[in-house]
């Protein structure tokens, strides 16, 4: 998986929308220290199981999918905080040790959004 372009994410994500299904975008929002991704990259997870782009990799990436799966069950958006010690990124083979704050974000599916809207 690499960085996604703007361009790409918007048309995956309206794909989706017009499949009725839910996405959820991972942003990276903050960095301090050695990090593998910087502010602004993105990752997105589909209802089918695929992804795409990238928030950094090892095992940052994978805690962020454990969250982005939560986010896509229950709706929850949220701002989430990762570290990567210089441990961890030894035994993962990486010269990273900061910590990522990280925005997961639900986009609804079409129906659920307008709905929404109508609501408020």
């Amino acid at each position: 998986m690499g960085t996604i372009s703007q361009t790409e994410l918007y048309r995956l994500i309206a794909e989706s929308n017009r499949r009725g299904e839910r996405v959820v975008v991972a942003t990276v929002a903050h960095t301090r220290g050695s990090t593998p991704q910087r502010r602004g990259a993105k990752m997105l997870f589909f209802e089918n199981g695929a992804v795409a782009g990238t928030v950094g990799g090892g095992c940052i990436e994978a805690e962020v999918w454990a969250e982005a799966r939560e986010a896509m069950r229950t709706g929850a958006r949220g701002l989430h905080q990762f570290s990567l010690t210089a441990d961890e990124a030894s035994e993962e083979g990486m010269v990273c040790g900061g910590t990522m704050e990280i925005f997961i974000d639900v986009w609804e599916r079409g129906e659920e959004r307008e709905k929404g809207q109508r609501e408020k």
